[in-house]
């Protein structure tokens, strides 16, 4: 069976359809390492000339018998998917890849509806047994309404009153604190290395304290960045993350579904053991409840959920549907900050001359007698563009959670059936040279204009957070989170290189991927340091 295109393929287009006994087809839209460059913005998925009849699929690499060209993507599937522009067969499931900043945009804002699915995945129907907002929930009146719900429990923390400090919300009183305590956990773990000097691992204070502005976000309560119970929480979540990117074999071959699967088993253990830790703190939640105290995420929902009241159906959260909800969030508010700021780090310690940039902005806009706060980072505009300098070049997130067509849909001139799987290529927006120019070289300076301010029309191109529908919820917040973080952190330190060691910015494919491990020597800018500590924090556990 030939596919079905309702446009020919242009040189470098895509080709996307359904092809009987070979659902696994991978779309790639890019032109041929080496080839032309289309102009900037330019769409790889161009419509097809008007009139001009539908032609063959052209064949990709030779397929595999059962396995197709699973088998040929490498480790480094991002990059494949990247390079790859002819159909590519995987498995047993259909899926076209969407690349081109142009094309995305127009596929997940201009037709967002039209992507707004989830396919039904195994392995996604065992997180939250198919009721998480971000994997699994169909797209529809029932979601739309939980991410509204979601949405005004965000918005009730960001203006919820400060209990003890300057902030100008609970929200960034929070992310300080954790922030001040970061700087204190740092100067601890590098001093205990001994007389070798202050050399120190940075990824594990990162995670404790990014873990804990979640905890607090969620349950109005921290936890010290030795307590075990926190450990074991902060250890299951990022086992989680890590199998559920590795890929289930029923999600490409549908009879693996009824065999025994120990990865998938070892998950959904995982996934319970987290269920268990969200409903205790639900449950304490539940009982000292008070309407008019808003203490954190968790109280909004449960104020959302009595507001509406029981004689409302489908209007309102189940107490199962909050603690996926409370679960959706903190894995949002945790592994892509903190992968994140390990980027950021590393990127700091390779390019001194741009830390040293941002060490002149935090002097002249924030100085030694304060804190820094969220209505700093519009005043720091280099800064900022370093942000998403470490965004873009990293690209770090390089495939958003795949999609699903709702319905029949026809982009740039291609049909693309109902239910067909959707990649959201980001790495290959991230680095198309039609965009960028030299998307190889790091370099800040790119997002700011001739008068020194941030373009804002060359920063809404980094794809970090995904767009349109199912866009993340927090992007916003995680971009203030790590703004607040990395200028505490460079208004009380300098951050070096360990003489000796080979920098490297590569990174394992996966869902969030990690920079490999690094050291980095550290020293004090400041005599004193005024940052809020953690200790003193009012909601201390």
């Amino acid at each position: 069976m030939r596919l079905r295109l309702q446009g020919p393929p242009h040189a470098g287009g895509p080709l996307c359809g359904r092809v009987r006994g070979s659902p696994w087809l991978c779309v790639s839209s890019l032109p041929t390492p080496g080839g032309p460059q289309g102009p900037e913005g330019s769409s790889p998925l161009a419509p097809a000339p008007a009139g001009a009849a539908p032609r063959p699929a052209t064949s990709g690499p030779t397929p595999w018998p059962l396995v197709g060209n699973l088998l040929q993507m490498g480790s480094q599937t991002h990059l494949s998917l990247t390079r790859l522009r002819l159909p590519v067969r995987l498995g047993s499931l259909t899926v076209v890849v969407l690349s081109g900043y142009t094309t995305i945009r127009q596929a997940l804002v201009r037709q967002g509806q039209a992507f707004a699915g989830r396919p039904d995945l195994f392995t996604f129907s065992a997180v939250a047994d198919g009721t998480s907002m971000t994997f699994s929930e169909e797209y529809g009146p029932a979601w739309t309404l939980h991410k509204k719900l979601c949405k005004h429990a965000l918005r009730t923390l960001s203006r919820a009153e400060p209990r003890g400090s300057e902030a100008s919300c609970l929200l960034e009183e929070h992310v300080c604190a954790e922030a001040g305590g970061l700087v204190d956990a740092m100067r601890a773990r590098a001093a205990a290395g001994g007389p070798g000097g202050q050399v120190l691992d940075p990824a594990r204070p990162l995670v404790t304290s990014v873990a804990n502005v979640v905890c607090a976000l969620c349950f109005g309560k921290r936890y010290d960045h030795e307590d075990e119970e926190f450990l074991s929480v902060v250890r299951v979540n990022n086992e989680v993350l890590r199998i559920f990117a590795a890929g289930n074999l029923a999600d490409f071959f549908p009879v693996f579904r009824y065999f025994p699967s120990p990865s998938l088993r070892r998950m959904v253990e995982h996934i319970r053991r987290l269920n268990g830790f969200m409903e205790r703190n639900i449950q304490e939640h539940v009982a000292s409840f008070d309407k008019n105290s808003i203490r954190d995420i968790t109280d909004a929902l449960i104020a959302q959920c009595e507001e509406r009241g029981e004689d409302q159906h489908g209007s309102m959260l189940s107490n199962t549907q909050i603690i996926h909800t409370v679960i959706d969030i903190f894995g949002a508010g945790f592994d892509t900050i903190i992968a994140g700021l390990q980027w950021s780090l590393l990127y700091l310690i390779k390019f001194p001359d741009t830390q040293a940039r941002i060490h002149q902005e935090i002097d002249e806009h924030i100085g030694s007698a304060r804190v820094p706060r969220f209505a700093d980072k519009p005043k720091m505009p280099f800064t900022e563009a370093f942000l998403y300098e470490v965004f873009r070049h990293a690209s770090y997130v390089p495939l958003t959670i795949p999609h699903c067509t709702t319905t029949n849909i026809t982009l740039n001139g291609y049909f693309i059936p109902k239910d067909t799987c959707v990649f959201i290529n980001q790495h290959q927006v991230n680095h198309d040279k039609g965009l960028w120019g030299d998307p190889d070289v790091f370099r800040p300076e790119r997002f700011m204009d001739p008068s020194g301010r941030l373009d804002k029309e060359l920063t809404e191109k980094v794809l970090i957070f995904g767009m349109g529908k199912r866009r993340c919820l927090g992007d916003g917040f995680a971009r203030l989170e790590m703004f607040v973080f990395l200028t505490t952190l460079l208004r009380d330190l300098r951050l070096q290189k360990v003489p000796g060691q080979e920098l490297d910015l590569s990174a394992e494919f996966g869902l969030t991927m990690k920079p490999r491990p690094y050291l980095i020597s550290i020293s004090s800018r400041l005599r004193g340091r005024l940052c809020p500590t953690v200790s003193a924090a009012p909601w201390s556990s």
